[in-house]
Formats: structure tokens, sequence, C-alpha cells
């Protein structure tokens, strides 16, 4: 089994690699490596969703996690994540990032779509 600091990096590298891949044009890499960074951060944010005493650890990885399922239109799944982080101690700064993340990210987003 990873680790969390694994599965954190692993992810970060992906997004990097997306990040390029975008500077490139490649928006098909981007799809792909984007879905696997959130995989990555996901994992990593449920191995620690129990460990309400690692705060600000817990809440930045489910944050992270929620921005990468968001990127990959699974607002559903982003809205989870979110709920879940903020379920826990999360310091008022990250707090408030995550409720930002909820109401003008994917609140927004479904008004846009009418779901």
């Amino acid at each position: 089994m990873q680790t969390v600091e694994a599965l954190h990096h692993e992810a970060m590298e992906l997004v990097d690699r997306a990040i390029l891949a975008r500077q490139r044009g490649d928006i098909d890499l981007v799809r792909t490596l984007t879905q696997a960074a959130f995989t990555k951060e996901r994992a990593a944010a449920d191995l620690v969703a129990n460990q309400l005493d690692l705060e600000p650890t817990r809440s930045v990885l489910h944050r992270s996690a929620a921005v990468l399922a968001i990127e990959c239109a699974e607002l559903r799944e982003a809205e989870r994540l979110i709920g879940r982080a903020l379920a826990g101690n999360p310091p008022i700064d990250i707090a408030n990032e995550l409720r930002d993340l909820l109401i003008e990210e994917i609140y927004s987003q479904r008004q846009a779509i009418g779901a």
C-alpha cells in the first residue's frame, strides 16, 4: 500500500505534466493526466479521512482532490470531498477556501449546465 506522501507526490507530478501538456495544446493528454492525478490525490485523502487530528494535512489533501475533481468535471465527487473536509476540523482559512470552492465552482457550474 502506498503512503499518503507518495500518493500526493505522484499526483503533483502528474499535475505538473498536465500543465506542460496544456502549454503544448495536447488536451487529450491533459485530461488523462488530470484524471490520473485526481485518482492519486483522492486516494491520499481517503487514507487520512478519519484522522481528524491530522490537520491541516487532512483538509489540504481533500481540497486538492476536490480541485482536481472539478477539473475532471466530477462535481458530485468534489462536493463529497469538500463535505468530508469540512466535517473535520480544518483551519479557518482552509475551511473558507473549501466553502468558496463549493459555492463559486461547483454550484455555479451546476447552474450553468442546469443540473
